[in-house]
């Protein structure tokens, strides 16, 4: 190929690298941005230095693009995951949870393997692109090509400067400077506030006592539904089954004497990172990243935990999901934390999911509430309804449940994960069925075994955009569920509506939560 020919080649194919993923951003659609400045002022670049400048040049300039292009996806993949664009001051410690994500999905050497072949397609993407940066260099004597590089060079400078302008800013833009700008502006924005939520946290009042006098020492448990949003009776596509899935729900605690109220909350997150949600919970504190998490739980304040604890109860934290080291579990002071290693379930993982849910309920009857004589409160992860939604599990006769070795038959039970993601209308069917499932067994359990007890039964937070769309909420449903008339209530009082549909309007947000709980609980 003649050297003019794979030089047009190479600009080509470098202005793709930094234009496609700006197609898919969600304030963009193709064909926009066409061309990216930084294009013709790369090329330009490299057709005017010296070939020895060039030389030590071009790997910088190569990772550069790199990391724009990287940066670029990351917000794309976090956008489609979580509802936002990606932060590297809080979102680094994320590729752990891809790894962990991946190794349930497919197996744990095959996802190494992927994540080893994608390094390695990044390492040989970076030289072959430093090559070719080079290859521009035009040779000693070739004064028309280094003319025509100042061209480029000059035409991509007024063409990022002058972006924003009408008819220019109809095809040009300047993807790789962008994405620089605004991952600078978001990290300096988080520290800024990292450092506001550490100040207020410093003037926030110390734990009191609590007597949860209206608890009358009744168990109290709090439940997350993985992915439990409003979307399932918000959204056409899923309120038939999420409306389904909420009459049998009523249905089951009707026929057992409980009675119900619910409100809606916005939860700080959507599509992953449940923790937090579980922490804006617990703690009443806003907790919309990693960095507030762990700045609380530095901080020596109150909670759910240490208000319950106060008040006589067994605290007790069921984490199916949690195996490996959680060091957090302690900073939150449980009495008790039954994480994946210390459940005694003898029936097979699910993919990523390392047991039902009907499992998980039955392990806090069995294993916990029948063998703590104080009163407990514990926080249960339910985790059926996790991505990647397969496979969807009957509910069998609870009599049957033992060590969970009957679950052994679904091992292999519904498609592999691939088959599923493959298609956008079946894993929104599974998804739906997912979150059904998980309804009816909270209500069947709850129905058989909650007795005197309370439950608090809510969403930790929408499911991804790709279940949702775009512009939906991020509310979630909270249900509230005993047998006592009186105190279900009260909660009406607290933004909740009486029966198993949320209210149409906000009831706040889940950092409200715990606010409107103690206020219910410490009442006369």
């Amino acid at each position: 190929m003649r050297p003019l020919s794979a030089g047009l080649l190479f600009a080509l194919v470098l202005n793709l690298l930094l234009v496609v993923p700006e197609w898919w951003m969600p304030y963009t659609r193709f064909p926009y941005p066409w061309l990216a400045a930084e294009t013709l002022i790369i090329v330009g670049l490299m057709m005017v230095i010296p070939a020895r400048a060039a030389r030590w040049l071009s790997p910088p300039v190569a990772l550069g693009v790199l990391v724009a292009v990287g940066l670029a996806l990351s917000d794309l993949a976090t956008g489609w995951a979580l509802g936002r664009p990606m932060n590297l001051l809080i979102d680094v410690p994320l590729a752990t949870s891809v790894e962990h994500l991946l190794r349930g999905a497919i197996g744990r050497p095959l996802a190494w393997l992927t994540l080893a072949l994608a390094a390695l397609g990044v390492v040989v993407l970076l030289v072959v692109l430093a090559w070719r940066l080079f290859r521009l260099v035009p040779p000693r004597g070739s004064v028309a090509v280094r003319v025509a590089g100042v061209c480029l060079l000059a035409a991509g400078l007024l063409l990022q400067h002058y972006r924003d302008q009408p008819p220019i800013g109809l095809a040009v833009d300047a993807p790789a400077i962008i994405r620089f700008n605004d991952q600078t502006e978001r990290v300096i924005r988080t520290a800024h506030e990292r450092a506001a939520f550490a100040d207020a946290l410093e003037k926030s009042p110390v734990s009191v006592e609590r007597e949860m006098t209206r608890l009358a020492d009744r168990d109290v448990i709090l439940g997350f539904i993985e992915s439990y949003g409003v979307t399932m009776l918000d959204d056409p596509r899923y309120r038939s089954t999420g409306e389904a899935a909420l009459a049998q729900l009523g249905q089951s605690l009707d026929q057992a004497g409980l009675h119900v109220a619910t409100g809606r909350f916005e939860s700080p997150v959507q599509g992953g990172q449940s923790w937090l949600a579980h922490g804006t919970v617990l703690s009443g504190q806003w907790m919309s990243n990693q960095i507030r998490y762990d700045l609380f739980l530095n901080a020596d304040q109150p909670s759910l935990i240490r208000d319950f604890d106060a008040a006589g109860y067994e605290t007790v934290a069921l984490m199916p999901a949690i195996t490996d080291p959680w060091p957090a579990g302690a900073q939150w002071g449980y009495d008790r934390i039954d994480d994946h290693a210390r459940i005694d379930y003898a029936g097979p993982p699910l993919n990523w999911v390392t047991m039902p849910d009907q499992y998980t309920w039955h392990y806090l009857e069995s294993a916990i509430r029948e063998d703590t004589a104080a009163p407990v409160f514990a926080e249960v992860a339910l985790i059926s309804s996790h991505a990647p939604w397969t496979p969807i599990l009957p509910i069998i006769d609870w009599e049957r449940i033992g060590d969970g070795a009957v679950f052994q038959r679904w091992a292999d039970a519904g498609p592999p994960p691939g088959e599923v993601w493959s298609d956008g209308d079946r894993i929104r069917d599974h998804y739906q069925r997912a979150v059904d499932y998980a309804l009816r067994t909270a209500g069947e359990w709850a129905a058989r075994s909650l007795d005197d007890g309370v439950l608090i039964l809510l969403g930790d937070h929408q499911p991804a955009p790709l279940i949702t769309g775009d512009s939906s909420s991020r509310a979630v449903p909270v249900h509230i569920i005993a047998s006592d008339p009186d105190l279900v209530g009260r909660f009406e009082a607290e933004g909740f509506r009486v029966g198993v549909m949320p209210p149409p309007d906000s009831s706040g947000t889940l950092a409200d939560l715990r606010g409107r709980l103690l206020t219910v609980f410490e009442s006369q």
